[in-house]
This record gives C-alpha cells, sequence and structure tokens, in this order.
C-alpha cells in the first residue's frame, strides 16, 4: 500500500493513534482468553458468535420498551449469546439505556461463565439512538472539513456519549469508497477520494478508542464495510458489483489499511457481492487479505442478516445450515443473525458433523473475548451514570457548530451578493427549509430518521435559524413545493417578489440503505420547477443545497447568484449555516467529491487522461464542481512551490513547501491540498491522485508556509498483477493554481511482480 505523511499529520498520529490494547501485555491477555475458551462448552462457545437484534429480547406495549424477563433469560442462558445490537423502534433516554443494559449483564452474571454482552450501537455521526446527543454532520460533511481534528474530536465526544449510554461498541466509521452518486449511503462515507477516506478515518478511529478504549470514555471502532460495497454496479444498495483485484487494492483497500494500523478493533463485512462472489463467502478477502496481509486480529462481524442472504439472495448456499458452514470458514467470526437462533443450531451441527473445526470457533470466540477483555467489560460491563456530566453539554454542541461551518461549502457568489445584509427583506422557501431531516439524514434518533423534526424540535431548521440570525420580522416563508410537487407555487411566488432576495432550499428527505435507492439522480422536476419560476420574479437566488449524495441541479443552479452546499450538517447545521449565510462565519468547506453536471456523466477526479475528451469531442470530463473546490469570503493566493530536490531516490524522501498568503480583508481558513500525477507509467495512471492535505488559519495578510513530505511509497501504484510498485519516471506536482516537475529515480529495476 502506498503510505502518505504530511509533517504535522505525523505530529497528530504520534500523539494520538493508539492500537486499542489494553493495559495489561497482550501475551497475558490472551492466555486469560485462553483459559476461559478451555472451560467452555460448544454451546456456550457457539452462543459468543450469535449476535440477535434488541426486539428478540424485549417487548414493547403502547409504546414502552422493556427487556423482557423470559426473552432475555432464553438468549442468555439457553443460547449464550455474546451480543445484541439496535433499539427497538426508536432512541432512547439514558435512564432507559441504564435500564435495558443493566438488566442484560445482569443476566448474563446469571450464566455459568458470567461471561458479559457486549452491545452494539450505529453511532455513526453522534450517538444517533440516545435523546439529548450531540449529532454531528454525516461523514460527507465531516469529509468537506479537510480537518482531521475535528474528526478525532468528533469521535471523542461520540464515544464519550456512547460509554454514557453504556454501550462499549459502535458501528463506525464507514470507510467505504463514495465513488458512486446513486449510491444512497454515500453521506455516510468520507467522500471519493482514498486517501481522504483514509485520512479521516484513521482520526475518527483514534478518537473513537483513545489511547485504551476499556476506560469509561471511549469505544470500539468498527471500520465498515469491508471491503467495496460502495461501488455497485446498479448504484442501488446491496447490489453487485464488478471490481477487479488490482483496482479493489488501488482504492478500496487503503482506507481499511489504515483503520487496521490505527489500531480498529472490529470490522463490519459488505452486504453485496463482487465479481460474483459474496463477501461474507469469500476466504480471498476475509482471511487471506484481511487477516494475511492486513494483520487484522479484531472481530469479523456480519451485516444484518447477510449469512442468511448467502442462501436466499446470492444462491450461493443451497440451505441456511451451508450458508453457515460458507461464511464461518470464510472467516465471520459473529453472525448478525439477527432475528432468532437458527445460526446458534447450525453451527453446533457443522461441528458435530465435522464441516466447521473446533479450531476455527475457538479462534472466532478468542477474538470475540479478546475485545470484551479490551473493553473492560468484564470488570465494569454497566457504567456509573455519575461519570458522565458533558453528555449533551453546550461544549460538545459547539464543536458540533464549529464542524457544521467548516464543512458548509461556499460553490458560487457571483457578484459577492454573500454575505447578506441582517437588514435585507429574505424569502425562504423550498422543501428542505423546514425540517431537521434534510439536516441529519438517515441514522438519526430512527433507521431511517423520519422522526427527526419530532426528537430535534429543539433544534434549528434553516428557516428557523435564519429567522433567529435577522429576526422574524425579516423573514418570509412559503413552502413552495414538496420533494415531489409543486404547493402553492403561486404564492411562493407572490412572496419572493416582496423580499430583497431568495433563499431556496433544495435537496432530499432523510433515508439511508435500500430505502434510499433512486432511479434517476436528477432532484424531481418540482424542484427545478420551483427554481424557474423564482427565477422570474429577477430577485437573486441563494441557492441551499441539503442533500446526502450530488443529485443533478444543473438548471436550478444555472439560475442562481450563489450556491451553497451544506450537505447533512447534523443538528447545528441550520445554525452554522445561517452564521454563514449572514457573514459572521467565513465558509472553508470543500467538495469531497465531484458534482456531476449531467445524470449520464459520471466521473471522479483521479479519472484517466482519456477521460478529459479529445478536442473534437465536446462530451469530455465537464462536472459542475470538482473534487476540493470551495469558496471564501476572503482570497488566497499560493507562491513559492518548493521542492527538497529535483531527483528522488529509493529511501529518500521529497520535502515540498507552498506559501499561502490571505490577500482579501477578512480572516479565513484554507484546505490546502497536494495532488501529483506521473506522466507515464506501465497502467494508465491517473490523471492526478491526492497524497496530502492541511487546514490553516489565516489574518487577513497573513502568509504561512505549509510543508509536505512524500517517500517514493507514497507514489506506488497497483499493478496489472495485483501487485504495489514506484516506476521510475517524471512527476508533477499541483497544489492550487501552482505545478513543479521532479524525477524518481530508480537504480534496479523491478520486475512486474514488484521484486527488485
Amino acid at each position: 500500500m502506498r503510505r502518505i505523511f504530511i509533517t504535522l499529520n505525523v505530529i497528530f498520529l504520534n500523539i494520538f493513534c493508539a492500537c486499542a490494547q489494553s493495559n495489561k501485555p497482550a501475551s497475558d491477555l490472551d492466555k486469560k482468553v485462553d483459559a476461559l475458551i478451555a472451560k467452555m462448552t460448544l454451546e456456550e462457545k457457539v452462543g459468543q458468535m450469535t449476535e440477535v437484534t434488541s426486539d428478540v429480547v424485549s417487548t414493547t406495549t403502547n409504546g414502552v420498551h422493556q427487556i423482557d424477563a423470559d426473552k432475555i433469560k432464553e438468549a442468555i442462558l439457553k443460547y449464550h449469546v455474546g451480543s445484541i445490537l439496535n433499539v427497538s423502534g426508536h432512541a432512547y433516554d439514558r435512564k432507559h439505556w441504564f435500564d435495558v443494559i443493566s438488566t442484560i449483564q445482569a443476566e448474563a452474571a446469571q450464566d455459568r461463565l458470567k461471561i458479559p454482552v457486549i452491545y452494539g450501537i450505529d453511532a455513526i455521526h453522534g450517538v444517533t439512538y440516545t435523546t439529548g446527543s450531540t449529532l454531528f454532520p454525516q461523514e460527507i460533511a465531516m469529509a468537506a472539513t479537510f480537518n482531521r481534528e475535528i474528526a478525532h474530536k468528533a469521535g471523542e465526544i461520540t464515544a464519550y456519549e456512547t460509554r454514557a449510554s453504556y454501550i462499549p461498541w459502535n458501528y463506525s466509521p464507514v470507510l467505504d469508497l463514495g465513488k458512486t452518486p446513486l449510491w444512497p449511503r454515500i453521506y455516510e462515507t468520507f467522500g471519493e477520494d482514498p486517501f481522504l477516506i483514509k485520512t479521516m478515518g484513521a482520526a475518527i478511529i483514534t478518537g473513537y478508542q483513545g489511547n485504551d478504549v476499556g476506560d469509561k470514555y471511549h469505544v470500539a471502532a468498527c471500520m465498515k464495510h469491508y471491503l467495496g460495497y460502495g461501488d455497485p454496479l446498479s448504484g442501488k444498495d446491496r447490489t453487485p458489483a464488478w471490481i477487479p483485484d488490482r483496482y479493489m487494492r488501488e482504492y478500496f483497500l487503503p482506507p481499511f489499511a489504515e483503520a487496521v494500523k490505527a489500531g480498529a478493533r472490529t470490522v463490519m463485512i459488505n452486504s453485496g457481492e463482487i465479481n460474483g462472489v459474496p463477501i461474507h463467502a469469500s476466504k480471498y478477502m476475509l482471511t487471506d487479505v484481511l487477516r494475511g496481509e492486513l494483520h487484522f486480529d479484531g472481530i469479523a462481524v456480519s451485516d444484518w442478516r447477510d449469512i442468511e442472504y448467502l442462501h436466499e439472495r446470492h444462491h450461493i448456499a443451497k440451505t441456511q445450515k451451508e450458508a453457515v458452514m460458507i461464511a464461518v470458514n470464510a472467516g465471520i467470526d459473529m453472525s448478525m443473525v439477527p432475528l432468532e437462533y437458527s445460526f446458534y443450531n447450525y453451527l453446533i451441527e457443522l461441528v458435530h458433523e465435522g464441516k466447521v473445526s473446533m479450531a476455527r470457533i475457538n479462534e472466532a470466540v478468542h477474538r470475540i473475548l479478546l475485545v470484551k477483555y479490551q473493553l473492560g467489560l468484564f470488570e465494569r460491563p454497566v457504567g456509573n451514570p455519575d461519570d458522565y456530566p458533558k453528555f449533551g453539554s453546550d461544549e460538545f454542541r459547539q464543536v458540533s457548530v464549529n464542524a457544521a461551518t467548516e464543512a458548509i461549502t461556499l460553490l458560487k457568489n457571483k457578484n459577492k451578493i454573500l454575505p447578506l445584509k441582517k437588514d435585507m427583506k429574505v424569502f425562504v422557501t423550498g422543501p428542505t427549509a423546514n425540517t431537521m431531516r434534510s439536516l441529519d439524514g438517515g441514522w438519526s434518533y430512527t433507521w431511517q430518521g423520519e422522526q427527526t423534526d419530532a426528537f430535534a424540535a429543539n433544534k434549528n431548521t434553516i428557516l428557523k435559524a435564519i429567522q433567529q440570525k435577522i429576526g422574524k420580522d425579516n423573514v418570509t416563508y412559503e413552502p413552495g413545493a414538496t420533494f415531489d410537487s409543486l404547493k402553492d407555487v403561486e404564492n411562493a411566488v407572490e412572496a419572493a417578489k416582496k423580499a430583497d432576495v431568495i433563499v431556496l432550499c433544495l435537496g432530499e428527505l432523510s433515508y439511508t440503505e435500500n430505502v434510499g435507492n433512486i432511479d434517476d439522480l436528477n432532484l424531481p422536476e418540482a424542484q427545478m420547477q420551483l427554481a424557474t419560476e423564482l427565477a422570474k420574479t429577477g430577485k437573486p437566488i441563494v441557492l441551499v443545497l441539503a442533500e446526502g449524495r450530488p443529485r443533478i441541479v444543473t438548471k436550478a443552479e444555472s439560475q442562481s447568484t450563489a450556491t451553497v452546499m451544506t450537505y447533512l450538517s447534523g443538528n447545528e447545521g441550520g445554525d452554522a449555516l445561517a452564521r454563514i449565510l449572514f457573514g459572521d462565519a467565513n465558509p472553508s468547506g470543500k467538495l469531497p467529491y465531484t458534482y456531476p453536471r449531467s445524470s449520464n456523466s459520471l466521473n471522479n477526479y483521479y479519472r484517466k487522461n482519456l477521460e478529459n475528451g479529445n478536442p473534437d469531442d465536446s462530451h469530455g470530463y465537464n462536472p459542475l464542481y470538482e473534487f476540493g473546490f470551495g469558496l471564501s469570503y476572503t482570497s488566497f493566493s499560493y507562491s513559492n512551490l518548493h521542492l527538497s530536490k529535483p531527483d528522488l531516490k529509493e529511501g529518500e524522501t521529497l520535502t515540498i513547501t507552498i506559501d499561502v498568503k490571505n490577500t482579501g480583508s477578512r480572516e479565513g481558513k484554507e484546505s490546502v491540498l497536494l495532488f501529483t500525477s506521473q506522466l507515464y507509467a506501465s497502467i494508465a495512471p491517473d490523471f492526478k491522485r491526492l497524497r496530502g492535505f492541511d487546514k490553516i488559519d489565516l489574518q487577513a495578510g497573513e502568509t504561512k508556509t505549509v510543508t509536505f513530505s512524500i517517500t517514493p511509497k507514497d507514489l506506488a501504484f497497483v499493478n496489472d498483477i495485483s501487485k504495489t510498485v514506484t516506476e521510475a519516471g517524471e512527476f508533477k506536482v499541483l497544489i492550487g493554481d501552482q505545478t513543479a516537475s521532479f524525477n524518481y529515480i530508480s537504480d534496479t529495476i523491478p520486475d512486474r511482480s514488484g521484486k527488485l
């Protein structure tokens, strides 16, 4: 794998990167685990490999949820279940979480060996299933900050509040490559670039896990969804992908390799299939690559019902029992069954029949128990409610405000219409203007986020935030349209005529997974019609896009005076946007993906050179906005790009410096992005690749020198026989509008295998 280092990043990782280890030496802990395994029956071992959802052990009557005494007794004492996940319906408050976890762990203490249950939850942008928690921008917005320190801090706070909910296991981060705009989980990723994903992913993992994953303020991270989940051919969730091994290793694998190095304790597996092979059935991916090459030693957990789907969907197993055999032998340690106990029964039968070895069972159970020990669950199965006074605090909320502010991306600002004056008459309209669902997205209080307006009623929608910022008397509102149909558009037009400026809020409602599948990347026509009717008034339009993926908005965007991307910026996104619209904050976000102009012209920025188009081809690379694009209310100039040497050799480091000056009249933050291009290689080289980034804060007139470091390994690529090589040749460095060249010179020429 390529290894890229930035000077400041090295310092950051040295301070924060931890390997999620217990205070005890690993060998002592391994012996402790082995001693426990030696006491266990086959049934107790298989129980540890079984994970069921909360509904299996719960009852809900008239909206009141509780752990059912008979059901939890059956789960623990009969099936020896090792893990439980999820919520029943919607988010709980902390007191109810305490009751839930205490009841479960009390029952676990009645089992023969008193092994605690490990509870897991999807806390993917804060503790999404606990009321009163701090909800951050979704990962795609976090990526737009290009600020690894913010990702790390959000990870720390999320871990704190997850432990404050008495839960030690977080199914996050998503490390999938968000390269297919149709895919409904784009917003859960850190974007389309492998380097950006792996850098932000490592930062949030070290935030989750800290220096000791077993302390009361940190949780086990779960990197997901290994591997290749984010590039289905159809763009639909959990549908087949075609990804050659070379391509997989070049683009999809690096974020997971980096996460393993950052100490991620668990991994969740891709629900789909690649090249006809479901990943849950791939010994090559789960054992040869994940264990053999990446040296991952934590828990590999299936996703929801995905072992069953080997039989029901993928049709590679004739029976459910055969599906269990295939998945466990491939390398799955824990099955998110999650609705009943068939996995438990089938696996016991398979061991007795000799179709799954006891060695494989012991291996899986060792990994599970090791993580439980590392998390401190044997000593502290339930946390102390008094240990978390900062839960939902204003201190934590302010971090979310800052993250949203740094994420929001200014894409257009004709005639410098933004920032708006606070005494202007503002007309707010559009389907995303007055709902928290378009700020939080899915995984917010419920799976689909459909109850967010109720749970986040004390938070500001875009409309409410603007009203608070400049006063209700200066703001009028008409919806103008729902998400897919016009609504009283005549009233909207009349209101717009009386205003100084129109803030038009378009985009999407909340969704995730297959519920978010779409057949057309274009936003619904009703939203485009609303934009057209408003444009006829002649009033300037500030287009605000609140969406989880880059929908085609070219028609509406062409009629705007300014365009602002909010992504899914979390509970504080409305306030952050209002601060930016009216000049109390300066936008600094940059796009973490390529924003398409047309629905049938979908390219990533690291396209091949031939995709730039020929001189006689008018249909080449022509996105609406490029990866890394974002404006500011101030201006920056780049100069004095300097390389420490003209030639780079094996074992050497190339130091790159660039001066960045704030040439405007106000303070601003700038994300400095370093790209390289290889002119010629044995594999058609990418047009350019991100190799480093750093975010700096500059006062008006201030200049800072930013330093990057590159080694030959950073320039490597995966060749046609899946080997990582660095080939001699000429390279270009691109930072802002500055370019420079250097040569990589190899004393020896590697053969195609990468060997000298």
